[in-house]
């Protein structure tokens, strides 16, 4: 998965993170019937050579965009990369003043752009236990409440915000 996640898998079956996993599987269909080498009549071996390329590109991209907990690591990794843009953080917003999608678990906020800013409870989880980790290495308990965050990319435009959270910290034992 590493090679393939230096590309952007969405761009290579032509779609985006948006689409449903039926979209996606659409794509890849008609990628794969396109490019697939037995579909192929023989040409120049360094066109064959592509097709073969084009088509191995698409199918390594299927496979990890049609796997549920596969395609969730690699959105991850996506919007790390994109979090490591520079980019204008617009303001802050509290967790708790998101909205909750309890099917999707994901925490919501609008964009003034009309689009979303999103994060999931998984990568809210991810960075409570890095806060956690990081205060035991300091070995240091205050009793004072601290305070986590992400920043988060809109779907829509280039904005990012700062979300926030509150945590007492826990005592050490």
């Amino acid at each position: 998965m590493c090679e393939a996640a230096q590309k952007d898998l969405y761009a290579v079956l032509g779609s985006s993170p948006s689409d449903s996993v039926q979209q996606l599987r659409h794509r890849y269909q008609q990628l794969a019937l396109q490019h697939h080498p037995d579909r192929r009549r023989a040409g120049s071996s360094s066109e064959a050579e592509s097709g073969v390329e084009k088509f191995l590109e698409v199918d390594a991209a299927w496979r990890i965009l049609s796997d549920r907990s596969a395609r969730r690591q690699y959105d991850l990794q996506r919007r790390e990369r994109e979090l490591k843009q520079d980019g204008p953080v617009d303001s802050t917003v509290h967790l708790e003043d998101m909205t909750w999608d309890q099917d999707e678990r994901v925490h919501s906020h609008r964009c003034r752009c009309g689009g979303g800013f999103n994060v999931s409870q998984e990568e809210v989880e991810e960075e409570q236990e890095a806060q956690r980790r990081r205060q035991a290495d300091e070995e240091e308990d205050t009793g004072e409440e601290e305070h986590g965050g992400v920043v988060v990319c809109c779907d829509t435009c280039s904005l990012s915000v700062c979300v926030t959270w509150s945590s007492r910290r826990e005592s050490q034992r």
